[in-house]
């Protein structure tokens, strides 16, 4: 063995591919497709006190897409919320899997108080000084009535930790809302509570969840809609 020339050959190690650890849930969150418009002087019925539209022909054209992007995945569950326009944007996905979506009623849209049923459409479109008040100081609850952050995070989070408790090593779907999206992300985050507001209809968020963290691997996701559906046209 004295005698043995060096080893110099080195084993090749590749760059470093995340894998989820063991026990975690991967989490894909889905904003529902475009709703239907609203028309001053109008309102939508409410569900426990939400506005509930349905989808939009472009939010039922989204949906079908989402069922093309996600039909191959590895998919143990389905979630939807109390609201229509979830369960309508799950249908084409669940409908091909063969799966049958779980209501989650705590990851329901942040409660907008006096402005729910189609008014909070009509104050953003005016510009009205408490809307600018909300997003300035980004907190829901400027609206009079409406959600606080907290309260918001908190059943969203904790409507998470019992998905991911029903579901580890496995990958899930949760079909939700833009206020819920943006909550779990500045959670994982630990961003501003606004700093991922703004998730396009339709759009695919992914996240990693153990009981030590949570990782955030996509968001806004809209590589399977096209640029007019993904992006709003100008207001003329």
């Amino acid at each position: 063995m004295s005698d043995a020339e060096p080893q110099n050959e080195t084993a090749e190690i590749r760059q470093y591919r995340f894998t989820p650890p063991p026990g975690a849930t991967q989490l894909i969150l889905v904003r529902h497709g475009e709703s239907a418009p609203h028309v001053p002087g109008t309102r939508f019925e409410l569900v426990d006190g939400h506005g509930d539209p349905a989808l939009s022909e472009l939010g039922r054209w989204q949906a079908e897409r989402v069922g093309d992007r996600l039909v191959h995945e590895d998919i143990a569950a389905i979630y939807v919320t109390t609201l229509q326009r979830t369960h309508q944007t799950a249908a084409p996905l669940a409908t091909r899997l063969g799966i049958e979506p779980i209501v989650e009623p705590e990851l329901r849209e942040v409660f907008l108080g006096d402005w729910e049923g189609g008014l909070y459409r009509e104050r953003i479109a005016a510009r009205d000084p408490i809307a600018e008040t909300m997003f300035r100081e980004e907190r829901w609850d400027a609206i009079p009535g409406a959600e606080s952050n907290d309260a918001l995070r908190d059943r969203a989070v904790g409507a998470i930790e019992r998905i991911c408790a029903a579901h580890p090593d496995q990958q899930v779907v949760a079909v939700v809302h833009g206020g819920i999206i943006g909550a779990l992300l500045a959670h994982a985050a630990s961003s501003r509570p606004f700093a991922f507001t703004g998730a396009d209809n339709g759009s695919i968020h992914h996240l990693v969840i153990t009981e030590q963290r949570w990782i955030i691997r996509r968001y806004n996701d809209t590589g399977h809609l096209d640029s007019m559906s993904a992006v709003p046209s100008p207001l003329t």
